[in-house]
C-alpha cells in the first residue's frame, strides 16, 4: 500500500526531499505561470502515483491551494491512496457533471483530489475532448496548483494528450527499472506531443549501490534534475512500495 510519507513522517529525510522538488518546481515558474503540472513516467511501477500524492501533501502544507486530479483511467490510484469515493473525472466529462459538485475533499488542508471515476471504455477520447480543456480551466482558476497523475508515456497515448494541455510536465524514471534508451524514448515522445518538461525525478535510488556514485550508504532516494542543478535527499533504510 502507498504511504503518504509526506503525512506521517513529515520530518524523515524523504518528506524533506519531496519539498526539495517542491522548491524547484516553484522555481521553474519565475518566467511563466505554471499551474497544471502532469506527472508520468516511462512504464509502469516507476513510482509515479506515491510522488503524486505526497508532492500534492507537500505542496497544500506550504500554504498553497491544491488539487490531484487522477487522470489514469486505466490504473486509478488516488482514491486509494486518500481513501475516498472513486467518483470523479469520467462522471464530469462523460456526463456532464459539474467540477464542483465531483471535487472531494482531503484530511491535508488545502488538497482537494479529483480523482479518475468509473473506468472508461475510451480514456484518450476523454482527456482529448472540449469538455476536459473546460474542466482544466475551472480548476486552475480556482486552485494554486493542479497535479495531474496520468498513465506511462509508453505503453498508451493518454500522458501525450495530457502533456499537450498543462503549462508542465515532470517525467519519473525509477533506477533499475528501466534503461536509458527507454527512458529517452519516453522523452521523446512527451516532446512530440509539445509537452513542456520542466524536470525529471530519478526515483528509487538505491544510494549505496556499487558504482552509483553517492556513497551515502542510506536506502532508497529522490533525485530532482531541472537544468543543470541536481537536489537529492533520501531516507536510511526505506523502501517504496511499488504502484498497485
Amino acid at each position: 500500500m502507498i504511504e503518504l510519507i509526506t503525512k506521517n513522517h513529515s520530518k524523515s529525510p524523504v518528506a524533506e526531499a519531496y519539498r526539495t522538488i517542491r522548491t524547484n518546481v516553484q522555481f521553474s515558474a519565475v518566467n511563466k505561470a505554471l499551474k497544471t503540472i502532469a506527472i508520468t513516467s516511462a512504464t509502469a511501477n516507476e513510482g509515479k502515483s506515491t510522488i503524486v500524492s505526497n508532492l500534492g501533501v507537500v505542496m497544500a502544507q506550504a500554504g498553497h491551494k491544491v488539487i490531484i486530479m487522477d487522470c489514469d483511467f486505466r490504473n486509478p490510484t488516488q482514491h486509494k491512496i486518500f481513501k475516498v469515493p472513486n467518483k470523479g473525472l469520467s462522471n464530469c466529462v462523460a456526463m456532464q457533471n459539474k467540477v464542483v459538485d465531483i471535487i472531494q475533499h482531503t484530511e491535508i488542508e488545502g488538497l482537494d483530489i479529483l480523482t479518475s471515476g468509473p473506468v472508461a471504455p475510451n480514456p484518450s477520447e476523454i482527456l482529448s475532448s472540449k469538455r476536459m480543456d473546460e474542466v482544466l480551466e475551472v480548476l486552475s482558476k480556482e486552485y494554486d496548483y493542479v497535479i495531474i497523475d496520468t498513465p506511462p508515456i509508453l505503453p498508451v497515448t493518454d500522458a501525450a494528450v495530457v502533456a499537450a494541455k498543462v503549462d508542465g510536465v515532470i517525467m519519473i524514471t525509477a533506477w533499475g527499472v528501466i534503461n536509458p534508451d527507454i527512458a529517452r524514448d519516453a522523452k521523446t515522445r512527451l516532446v512530440q506531443a509539445g509537452a513542456n518538461i520542466i524536470g525529471v525525478i530519478l526515483n528509487k535510488v538505491e544510494v549505496n549501490a556499487p558504482g552509483n556514485g553517492y556513497g551515502y550508504g542510506y536506502g532508497y532516494g529522490y533525485y530532482y534534475y531541472y537544468g543543470n542543478e541536481e537536489k537529492d535527499e533520501d531516507e536510511k533504510k526505506h523502501k517504496h512500495s511499488k504502484e498497485q
